[in-house]
């Protein structure tokens, strides 16, 4: 069974940094990409940045200089390093992975449960 887990979220202040992981657990096959993505109340689902199998990245143009992601050892592992952090950034932060999973044939998407960030003084 395939479990996506974030870790990293808090409390911090703005202009403040913070670190997110993304850990794929399971027997897996192959990850497409990895990315991650921001909710708040009451708002859509937004993409924040993503990481292909090449290691191409992409970000929304709201954190272009600000966050940066990469992978850790193998591609299990994903960071989400956020800098300058303001309160437009507070959310709860989601993981997905888009992976090949064992007895599957096709590529799907996995989310795991979110990770609270809350920039405030």
């Amino acid at each position: 069974q395939v479990q996506v887990e974030e870790s990293g979220g808090g409390l911090v202040q703005p202009e403040g940094s913070l670190r997110l992981s993304c850990t794929v657990h399971g027997t897996i096959f192959d990850i497409n990409s990895m990315a991650w993505y921001r909710q708040t109340l009451g708002k859509q689902r937004e993409l924040v940045a993503s990481i292909a199998g090449d290691g191409t990245t992409n970000y929304a143009d709201s954190v272009k200089g600000r966050f940066t992601i990469s992978r850790g050892n193998g591609k299990k592992v994903v960071y989400l390093q956020m800098n300058s952090l303001n309160p437009d950034d507070t959310a709860v932060y989601f993981c997905k992975a888009d992976l090949l999973s064992r007895g599957t044939r096709d590529y799907s998407d996995y989310w795991g449960q979110g990770t609270q960030v809350t920039v405030s003084l």
